[in-house]
């Protein structure tokens, strides 16, 4: 599974910078766009600090701890058997943590651009370590 696992990090990678770069070329900071009524917004923040924007002005700190999750990540991957079910949701994590990562190295900051509250693969983690069964059936499916 390390190559959906690398695949798709690789994938939202990509995905979140080019998006990054494109919100940014038309909307100021501080601005937002509904896209869903007030359930999800497009929105250009500079978060310098860490979740919900704690301890403004620490980005390299804050790098420092992305490189902790990715290694955590990656290790929680790799004693995760062959599960597709947690192989996409971990490879999402990844993905998510490099581009945070690549913008604090890169920005000082990270731009966020999405309001819609928790994001997917955090819900996908939850219903993993709420319905185990579940993940295991559905990552045994995926093996076929």
């Amino acid at each position: 599974m390390w190559g959906w696992f690398l695949g798709l990090a690789a994938l939202v990678l990509v995905a979140d910078q080019l998006t990054k770069a494109w919100l940014t070329s038309f909307l100021a900071p501080g601005e937002s766009v509904r896209v869903v009524d007030d359930l999800l917004r497009l929105v250009h923040g500079q978060n310098a600090g860490g979740l919900f924007g704690l301890l403004q002005g620490q980005a390299l700190p804050f790098a420092l701890v992305s490189l902790v999750v990715v290694g955590l990540i990656v290790g929680y991957h790799a004693r995760s058997g062959r599960n597709p079910y947690l192989s996409v949701t971990l490879g999402l994590l990844l993905g998510g943590a490099l581009g945070n990562l690549l913008d604090r190295l890169r920005l000082g900051y990270v731009v966020d651009f999405v309001d819609a509250g928790i994001g997917l693969a955090i819900l996908l983690l939850l219903a993993a370590s709420l319905f185990p069964s579940l993940a295991r059936r559905l990552g045994a499916e995926g093996r076929g």
